[in-house]
């Protein structure tokens, strides 16, 4: 593994050292674990005790902390790190393949430079393929599909017909994008399918998870926003509308035709219903039941879901719930006494 003096990781990173410029780091570790040859980074204050305990050669931090540890000081010290992490560790690398003659590609797709399509893939008719793209095992792209430059489409994911990828995209294994949507009209007692005719919209730098399922729009596409990152299992309805540098993480729920502004982050198993509008730089914590259209700025929790300080102190009440029943009853008894005199 090839190492890097400090003085390099921080030229990388932009950060000023305290200590030693010439000690080698081979690779990046936590706080609790990094050792000897090995830098970590301090983001949070609480953890600055554990930092005077770390037996990591380097580590990146905001401002000077007591440490026996070399400092590197940057303004953000996480995504220094990511910067260091890269330095040292690289992206994974993808086995150069070219085009496997056990890949079925059609005679009408059109493939860009440097591609590699591994075996069993599937190419359908009329779908264009960008440049130094990664079409893995098992990936089913369908007729009339486009995808930019430089994007990795991982094992069994599938693109249905019509949907178009953007740039720089990652696609996790097992995930599906452009099934039909959950679309449904019920007359008489029986539910009859109703054509999904919309697609689904992947632009630049998207990141989709493993098993997430993105559903195509029935009327209007579906669109996932430039640079949004979607964990595993997140299950987006047909024509909801995701901003920009949106973070959803795993299991989220977000029903059909509802709009997401830019750079909302919405905890693990909340639930979005559809129609409604959340707006920019929302948080909503976890497990959240959101049914209602959220301001800009917003951070909500519970179900349903409501500003997060009231809704903080309406949660820290039910504890004591039981206590204030019997204290209630007790109080209706004396009323009814006093009542009775």
């Amino acid at each position: 593994m090839p190492q890097k003096t400090i003085q390099e990781i921080a030229d990388h990173v932009g950060g000023q050292i305290i200590g030693d410029t010439a000690i080698q780091i081979e690779s990046a570790a936590t706080l609790d674990s990094a050792g000897a040859g090995q830098i970590t980074f301090l983001s949070n204050p609480k953890y600055v005790p554990r930092v005077k305990e770390t037996q990591a050669a380097a580590v990146l931090v905001a401002q000077e902390v007591e440490t026996n540890a070399v400092q590197i000081v940057t303004v953000d010290p996480y995504y220094a790190f990511m910067q260091a992490v890269v330095l040292l560790h690289g992206h994974r690398e993808h086995p150069e393949t070219g085009i496997s003659s056990l890949a079925t590609v059609a005679d009408s797709a059109k493939i860009g430079q440097d591609c590699n399509i591994h075996p069993y893939a599937i190419i359908h008719d009329n779908a264009v393929i960008g440049d130094n793209c990664q079409i893995y095992s098992g990936v089913f792209i369908g007729p009339n599909v486009k995808i930019g430059n430089d994007c990795i489409i991982y094992p069994n994911a599938v693109i249905y017909d019509g949907c178009q990828v953007g740039d720089r995209v990652i696609v996790q294994s097992n995930a599906s994008v452009g099934q039909d949507g959950f679309g449904f009209a019920t007359h008489k007692g029986e539910h009859h399918k109703i054509p999904q005719i919309g697609i689904a919209i992947l632009e630049d730098d998207v990141e989709i998870g493993s098993n997430c399922v993105i559903e195509r729009g029935t009327l209007d596409n579906t669109i996932i926003g430039k640079g949004s990152k979607l964990g595993d299992q997140v299950a987006i309805g047909h024509g909801t509308k995701i901003g920009p540098h949106c973070l959803l993480v795993p299991k989220v729920g977000i029903a059909g035709s509802a709009e997401l502004g830019h750079h909302c982050v919405i905890g693990g198993q909340a639930g979005i219903v559809g129609h409604i509008k959340v707006g920019n730089m929302v948080t909503v914590a976890a497990q959240a039941a959101v049914i209602n259209d959220v301001p800009d700025g917003s951070t909500i929790l519970g179900a349903p879901a409501i500003e997060a300080n009231k809704g903080k102190r309406a949660y820290a009440l039910i504890e004591t719930l039981p206590d204030m029943r019997k204290k209630l009853r007790s109080l209706e008894k004396e009323i009814a006494k006093l009542k009775d005199k």
